[in-house]
């Protein structure tokens, strides 16, 4: 396993409520990703796989999007990769992620109706591609989010009465269970240890202080999970999520934040036409 003495304790200390900084998640990319072993690389690269994502979404729809310069790919060899995907050829994993080939095939295949499936199918195929990771940190974290966000979507579909299953992203037995039980808390009380968090934290009105909950459950959650990691590619993978985080909420200010997720939630309450009473 490798170690990476200086690379870390280089790094800047951080916490979410750090409103300026120093490096980004860009720098990252060009200033320390060319020190890391070729199997730390790939580690490094499930991180930066998410912008990616965006990225093909964005082209599928439109060829000339501009597009997040942080991920894997550039413009160009993601267009190529759609094209040969498009007329039905095949790619290495190695040269492009399994889990985005199968994505980009798929899309093709999909009916109009289907398109406001694509982000979710694209977030279940990212998410079991990440759990089979080898590193138990890495993969841990990838598993960690898909029940927080599927956790807090069942939450607020029962608060609105709507049907929990389709919204479900994932095949684990914790995506089962949510489908399908109609227990107050899932049956999942003893599987998920934090699920009274989540629980308190769906009932916060106010989104961008929710938002910022489950940034610090997050946040917590890595602190804990790589306590005694020194010196190691979790350390660096923990400082990549840390810094995303912070980039985002410096983004989003307090004003615009309410007003962005409160045009969000319209937007949601228009499309599946919650009743009056439950608005």
């Amino acid at each position: 396993m490798s170690k990476y003495y200086y690379l870390v304790a280089g790094l800047p200390e951080l916490t979410l409520e750090d409103s300026k900084l120093s490096y980004t998640v860009a720098d990252f990319k060009t200033e320390l990703y060319p020190a890391l072993s070729e199997d730390d690389k790939k580690l490094i690269d499930l991180f930066y796989l998410q912008f990616d994502n965006a990225n093909v979404l964005k082209l599928l729809k439109d060829k000339d999007a501009a597009i997040d310069k942080r991920g894997n790919y550039s413009a160009e060899e993601l267009a190529e990769y759609i094209s040969l995907l498009k007329e039905g050829g095949e790619l290495a994993d190695r040269v492009f992620p399994s889990y985005l080939s199968t994505f980009i095939s798929e899309y093709f295949s999909l009916s109009v109706e289907d398109e406001f499936l694509h982000e979710d199918r694209l977030a279940a195929l990212y998410y079991a591609y990440a759990m089979e990771c080898k590193n138990k940190f890495v993969s841990a974290w990838f598993g960690f989010n898909l029940v927080i966000n599927n956790v807090l979507v069942a939450l607020t579909a029962r608060k609105f009465k709507m049907d929990v299953a389709p919204l479900i992203v994932g095949d684990t037995e914790v995506c089962e269970a949510l489908r399908t039980s109609g227990a107050r808390d899932f049956g999942l009380s003893g599987e998920v240890e934090w699920l009274d968090q989540l629980v308190k934290i769906s009932e916060t009105e106010e989104l961008v202080e929710r938002e910022k909950k489950i940034d610090q459950l997050r946040w917590n959650w890595m602190e804990e999970t790589t306590f005694f990691d020194y010196f190691t590619v979790e350390c660096l993978f923990v400082f990549l999520l840390q810094l995303e985080m912070i980039e985002r909420w410096i983004a989003l200010d307090k004003e615009k934040g309410s007003q962005l997720f409160r045009s969000i939630i319209a937007t949601l309450k228009d499309e599946v036409q919650i009743p009056a009473e439950f608005r």
